[in-house]
């Protein structure tokens, strides 16, 4: 008996040890949920807010929206709870505390985000597919699914990782915030010809680009008179040609695109 105790005290460690690899969350219960809040405030709450909005006293990000810099699932966030961001102010939680309450602050963080089919948008999603292939051209520089262009982030997954308020800035203000990856650079050559496209990638010899056209460019620097980024985005703006209806039915379809879909 006694034997058979130890057996299965041994097996419960290794398994509670090993959970940060599981890809789901073994303590997500309402009771987890209500202690990992109180662990939330003792923890984490002087950084991100009593209500883990953001903003506290070392003005942490907001953690409410269910989008985090630097994990995309329920075990990257465990491993940032638990072992911190090198380079950032993000430290890791006290070693003391143990692998349930990592995961039950996750459970209180997991409680915090909106539901997606709560939320209400104006548009109609159908109609805004429609927009998307048609009157917005959005396809041709837009993929979702394997079709459509390269000039522009792959959509595929957008209602991820974007709100609605998000995705309205990107469609009527594109030039807001735009990621390096989708800077532009004007090359000039040696000879005076000039090309233009995005920036794929760039070390100390070469830049390589993708034009308008979607061709491949891979050009010495060693060949090139200047070469000067263009920070600005190569997307214009829905305003004026898209109507507000039309604008809300896009973001419903864009809202709607997500790894369940």
């Amino acid at each position: 008996m006694h034997r058979l105790f130890l057996i299965t005290l041994l097996m419960t460690a290794f398994s509670m040890q090993g959970q940060a690899q599981d890809t789901s969350n073994p303590f997500a219960t309402g009771i987890d949920r209500r202690m990992g809040e109180s662990s939330f405030r003792v923890h984490c709450s002087l950084c991100h807010g009593y209500d883990a909005k953001g903003g506290g006293e070392t003005a942490g990000p907001d953690l409410t929206t269910g989008r985090f810099r630097h994990a995309s699932s329920v075990t990257g966030l465990f491993d940032i709870i638990r072992d911190g961001v090198e380079g950032t102010a993000m430290l890791a939680i006290n070693p003391d505390v143990s692998d349930r309450v990592v995961w039950q602050i996750i459970t209180y963080l997991d409680s915090l985000t909106p539901n997606p089919s709560d939320i209400e948008l104006p548009g109609s999603a159908s109609a805004g597919q429609q927009i998307f292939t048609g009157k917005g051209a959005c396809s041709s520089c837009h993929m979702i699914g394997g079709e459509g262009g390269r000039l522009g982030p792959d959509l595929s997954r957008v209602g991820e990782y974007r709100t609605p308020a998000e995705l309205r800035t990107d469609l009527i203000k594109p030039n807001d915030e735009v990621d390096p990856r989708w800077w532009t650079m004007t090359l000039t050559r040696n000879n005076g010809s000039i090309l233009k496209g995005l920036r794929l990638s760039e070390d100390t010899f070469t830049l390589r680009l993708i034009d308008q056209n979607e061709r491949l460019w891979s050009v010495s620097k060693n060949s090139l008179r200047s070469y000067t980024p263009n920070k600005t985005s190569t997307m214009p703006s829905v305003e004026g040609v898209l109507t507000t209806e039309e604008v809300d039915d896009l973001i419903a379809y864009l809202f709607s695109l997500r790894k369940e879909n």
